[in-house]
Order: structure tokens, then sequence, then C-alpha cells
């Protein structure tokens, strides 16, 4: 049995640690984190990406057993171990990782992207495509009164994205980031776009 009180205490010591402003030297790498599903395997993709030309410098990706079934709030347990296994990989780290999970807009403000930005020590920003929770106030999003996401439509006529920061990063920096990522015809920033599409692919 998986002991989700042990995991809430767990996600409440590490939001302690998030820290949601500018931390990161410098913006010349971005990468994108997404995962698959095959029955009873995770399978991570990370691409690091130019920042500027959205040019692909590295892709990674890994396979890992199942450990934990889709638990709302509990994304990282079920995705970290395969991210972090593709992560270390890397030969080239990226300056900044976006995730497509939440960041700060979580019930314990410790979504996949502040998690993992936390263990992996990397700035993050979460991408989400519906809302868990909180409210939206003039596109922005209130947990406990905490802005703690925009929404941003990124796309005409298609719904909008939650944009999150995870950890060494301001909102206003995340939103920033993820806009200037954004490559028509693609809904979802454009590293976030190639790590699905590759995830799927090695699925």
């Amino acid at each position: 049995m998986i002991n989700f009180s042990k995991l809430k205490g767990e996600q409440l010591k590490l939001a302690k640690k998030v820290l949601i402003k500018d931390s990161f030297e410098k913006l010349e790498l971005i990468g994108g984190v997404d995962a698959a599903f095959k029955e009873n395997k995770v399978i991570a993709a990370v691409v690091v990406c130019d920042y500027k030309s959205m040019e692909v410098k590295e892709k990674v990706y890994s396979v890992v057993d199942e450990k934990l079934p889709y638990m709302a709030g509990f994304l990282a347990y079920r995705e970290g171990p395969a991210i972090s296994e593709a992560y270390a990989k890397l030969k080239i780290k990226p300056d900044i990782l976006i995730f497509d999970g939440n960041g700060i807009l979580h019930p314990r403000r410790i979504g996949l992207a502040s998690h993992m930005g936390i263990l992996l020590e990397q700035a993050s920003i979460g991408i989400a495509r519906s809302l868990l929770d909180g409210e939206v106030k003039d596109k922005i999003v209130y947990i406990d009164k905490e802005a703690r996401a925009e929404l941003v439509t990124s796309r005409e006529h298609s719904k909008p994205i939650y944009i999150s920061p995870g950890h060494n990063i301001s909102l206003k920096t995340s939103v920033e980031v993820v806009k200037n990522c954004i490559r028509f015809p693609h809904k979802l920033p454009e590293p976030l776009h190639l790590a699905h599409r590759f995830a799927d692919e090695m699925k």
C-alpha cells in the first residue's frame, strides 16, 4: 500500500525549499520534459533547445518501471524516477526546464515542476492544460491569496495553458520565457512540444 500521508509530509518539506525568484544565471539553453506510458513503463523524454533559435541541441530518454498509478497531486512520484534517469544522461544541461505539469499551482505548492526543480537543482516552469485547483481572477490563478499561475491563450481558438513557476524563477519571467518559446502552429512551448513528440516516438 502506498502511504499518501507520508508522501504529503515529504511534499510539505520540499515545498519550503521552493524559490520563486529569478535565480538562474543565464538563458541560452531551454529544455522540455514529458513522459509517455506503455503497459507498466514510464518513458521520460528531455529535449534541450537553443533558446533563441529553438534548434535541438540534445535529446535523451529513459524507460523505468511504473511504481505508482496516476494520482492527482503526486505526479512527481510517478514520473520523477524516469525523468531523473533521463536527465542524468544529458551531456549539456539546460538553464531552464519546462515540464508538462504544474509548478507551485498545487494544493501543497509542490507540483511536478517544483518537485523536480528542487531534486535536479534546476530552474523550472510548469505548464498545465487544465486547472486542478485555485481561482482565476484577471488571468491570474490564486491559491491562498498567492498568485500561483497565469492563464495564457497561446494559439487562437484553443484552450488556454496555465503557466506556473516551478523553482528558481518568478511568475512574470516564467510567462515571458514560455511566450518566447511558442512557435506557430503549436499550442505548447516548442521544447515541451518536441519532448512530447519524442516520448511518443519512443513509446
